[in-house]
């Protein structure tokens, strides 16, 4: 602690020394030294000065003062002496007075107005403000003129070590490689000092490293950090602090210092190969495992991390490559084994498999250091399972011919239980797929018969499903599809493709071909059909018509001659026999339509019927027809027109039940209620002129043709109101023309039934005057008033 106070005390009084050793001589001195004398007239004075010492004559000067400078931070118990200002003006009387003024002038800086001395007031930080502009003036004290024009100096503030080094980026994160050589760059920092760079050392920083050593190392000067050690391990060590102090003063003793911290964090290198966790694994599977299915899984860890810990699966030896596979998990990176193939208990029992880890991602800086990859050993026992019936074959195609007898085999289908028990096996058929139950099985040897006849020209081909169900064990099931094929036989005749129908000209030419026609037979010989026409035996010798076979399997029909007349014979037919190779053979007779009609000279048919010729000219049977056509169904228009005329004629009469007018008809009984229904006639509620059958329309204008209504004459005076009125009514009631009437019926007779009881007193049994209000007391102030008012209201009818 001593020795540093003395260091702070030599860095704060050293400065001061060499100031007083510098301004003293020329505050003193100042006469005799010309060079400390400046007139105040800057380069003026400089000019002039010159000038002088050419000519060797010596001139006054207006201003004389000392180099001012001030140290920052001084405090004492007195302002401090910055300077003094001196005119030689000034013959030592009190006639002069200094002024001073800019900068701080007045209150950092005082000036003795008598002396010219200047003292800072203030303690002064350089990092605030550096120097400060000021302007001397001299004056007469009795009149304030100016003496000499003013003049401007300036006063710096000296620095001293008053400021300790910052990290103004600080703390600091940095990365670098695992392994890396020494003195590879991890990063920089750097430090700043408020203090003056240009004067002295306050501002010189030194770096070095207070925590963190030996692992890394710092440039002093440069503040480069990089690394002291090599081979540092990041699976070892990962994180490290390190601790940076920047000290100014050069380094030397006594100057401030600043530290900050840096984390330097080792990123990973792929330098440690996989390792399985052990050697050999174990594993058992059911052999009824679905394909795909998981069944363990190894793990081969890597000290690394992220891509440099990614590894990849193989199987590299064994007796199950092609049974088993292993594939990588992308998120734990495991190797998970999958079933390939079907496995089965009583074929194999084990395998074992030999397994290799490698790493995807390999620096080849540490190849040398071995392979990147381990190996281990796993064990696979297969444990026996009901396992469901296996047919001979995956699929059965049987074929059977259309004809085949009832209960005839058609096949049969063979299955057994693979397990070691072996047990019976029963077969049926999935009704599903044979809906008409046309075929049946074994259950015991899986023989398939036929149970209803088949027709290869309904259906060609049959699918059925054969089920084989173990008997000690029903849930074990396995199913075939089985493919039935119909064989054909020759048990449906040829016929003709369609029904044709010939056309022959009158004019027409021996020899020529009346229709082309063709048969179709359902059956579907191998060889493909082959057909014999022929005429039947009593027509050989058809004097009109011969046929003739062609070679794509048709029949032509050919006229003998060409006189054929349609007044002689319309219509000719002939039956034509139609037979196939099959065996047995099959034959059919069709009859075939030849009709004589009259042709263009073109040969083009015009007309087939006789009646064409009592047709007129031109105009053929389908002419005929259209016109009739029409002519019905302009009849047809006019009957409906006339019939929706005499509808609309007729007079829109409402009936009775249908008569919806609001009557109101006054009668003298009251209504029974809801049980009431005999208490009127409902005709009398209708229009009262209904009963006479006539019943006018008030909502159209009638038919008939009413004398107009005269016009309203004005009432003459003097005439009876009474009888005006009734001529009116009598002209209202006469005219069909005036709007519809209200009319009201009084209901004088009360129904019996009625829930709510009586609401008149007609044939009540109790008259007014028997009626006791005394319970209206009971009720209240009010109604016992309202009791009084009817008791004295029946006095009074009394009375």
């Amino acid at each position: 602690m001593p020795e540093r106070l003395t260091e702070m005390l030599m860095d704060t009084w050293t400065p001061l020394i060499i100031l007083w050793i510098t301004v003293l001589p020329s505050i003193y001195m100042a006469p005799m030294n010309q060079s400390q004398v400046l007139p105040s007239g800057s380069s003026t004075g400089l000019k002039r000065l010159n000038e002088e010492q050419r000519v060797l004559h010596r001139s006054k000067r207006g201003w004389v003062w000392n180099q001012m400078f001030v140290l920052e931070e001084f405090s004492g118990p007195e302002p401090i002496l910055v300077g003094r200002l001196h005119t030689d003006l000034d013959p030592g009387s009190s006639r002069i007075k200094y002024i001073l003024s800019g900068d701080g002038a007045g209150t950092i800086f005082v000036i003795n107005d008598k002396t010219g001395d200047i003292h800072a007031m203030k303690r002064l930080d350089r990092e605030e403000k550096a120097e400060y502009t000021l302007t001397a003036q001299a004056v007469d004290r009795d009149t304030n003129q100016p003496l000499e024009p003013p003049s401007e100096f300036i006063i710096k503030v000296q620095d001293i070590n008053d400021n300790a080094p910052e990290f103004v980026e600080g703390p600091y994160h940095a990365t670098v490689p695992e392994m890396s050589v020494v003195g590879t760059f991890v990063t920089k920092v750097t430090a700043t000092d408020a203090d003056d760079p240009v004067y002295g050392n306050s501002a010189k920083l030194v770096y070095s490293i207070l925590e963190g050593q030996p692992y890394f190392s710092i440039e002093p000067h440069t503040a480069i950090i990089k690394t002291a050690l090599p081979n540092m391990d990041r699976e070892a060590k990962e994180e490290y602090f390190v601790v940076i102090q920047a000290k100014d003063m050069g380094g030397h003793m006594g100057g401030l210092s600043g530290t900050t911290t840096v984390t330097i964090t080792l990123s990973d290198v792929n330098d440690n190969p996989p390792k399985f966790a052990q050697s050999l694994y174990h594993f058992s599977v059911m052999e009824d495992v679905a394909l795909g299915e998981p069944i363990g899984r190894v793990r081969a860890n890597d000290l690394d991390i992220g891509e440099n810990a990614k590894s990849s699966y193989d199987i590299i030896e064994g007796d199950g490559m092609d049974i088993f596979e292993i594939t990588t998990d992308a998120q734990t990176q495991d190797g998970i084994i999958r079933v390939r193939k079907p496995l089965d208990f009583e074929t194999k029992k084990s395998y074992t498999l030999k397994v290799e880890a490698a790493n995807i991602h390999i620096d080849p800086r540490f190849l040398g250091g071995g392979p990147f990859k381990d190996t281990a050993t796993v064990k696979i026992v297969v444990e026996d399972a009901d396992e469901p019936p296996v047919f001979s074959s995956p699929t059965y195609l049987l074929e059977v011919h259309e004809n085949a007898a009832l209960n005839s085999v058609l096949g049969q289908v063979t299955a057994h239980d693979p397990d070691v028990s072996s047990s019976p096996i029963r077969f049926s058929i999935d009704r599903h797929t044979d809906l008409e139950r046309q075929f049946n099985i074994n259950a015991e040897d899986g023989k398939i018969t036929l149970a209803t006849p088949l027709d290869r020209e309904t259906s060609t081909w049959h699918n059925i499903t054969i089920v084989a169900t173990e008997t000690r064990n029903h849930s074990q099931v396995s199913r075939v599809p089985v493919a039935i094929k119909v064989l054909d036989v020759n048990d449906n005749a040829p016929e003709f493709a369609s029904e044709h129908e010939a056309f022959l000209c009158e004019n027409g030419k021996p020899g020529q071909v009346i229709q082309i026609v063709s048969a179709v037979d359902k059956d579907d010989p191998k060889n493909g059909h082959y057909f014999l026409y022929s005429l039947l035996p009593e027509m050989v010798n058809n004097p009109n018509f011969t046929i003739k076979k062609n070679e794509d399997n048709t029949l032509s029909i050919l006229a003998k001659h060409g006189a054929f007349s349609r007044q002689k014979q319309e219509v000719y037919l002939l039956p034509i026999v139609i037979s196939d190779g099959g065996t047995p053979p099959m034959s059919s007779t069709g009859t075939l339509t030849i009709r004589v009609c009259g042709c263009s000279s073109d040969g083009i048919v015009q007309s087939c019927n006789v009646e064409a010729y009592v047709l007129p000219i031109g105009l053929s049977m389908g002419a005929l027809i259209a016109i009739l056509a029409c002519i019905i169904l302009l009849l047809v228009i006019v009957v409906l027109f006339v019939t929706l005329r005499r509808h609309k004629n007729e007079p829109l009469i409402i009936k009775d039940d249908e008569d919806v007018r609001e009557n109101i008809i006054r009668y003298d009984d009251e209504g029974g209620g809801e049980e009431d229904t005999e208490a009127f006639d409902i005709a009398t509620l209708q229009n009262p002129d209904g009963i006479n059958g006539f019943l006018p329309r008030k909502d159209i204008k009638p038919d008939l043709q009413f004398m107009p209504r005269q016009g309203l004459a004005p009432v003459p005076n003097g005439v009876d109101v009474d009888e005006f009125i009734n001529v009116r009514l009598h002209e209202a009631d006469n005219d069909p023309t005036a709007p519809p009437y209200d009319s009201i019926q009084i209901y004088g007779y009360e129904g019996k039934g009625s829930a709510a009881g009586s609401l008149s007193s007609l044939e009540s049994s109790t008259s007014d005057s028997d009626q006791n209000f005394d319970y209206l007391s009971e009720w209240g102030p009010r109604f016992k008033r309202l009791g009084e008012l009817y008791s004295v209201g029946e006095s009074d009818k009394e009375t």
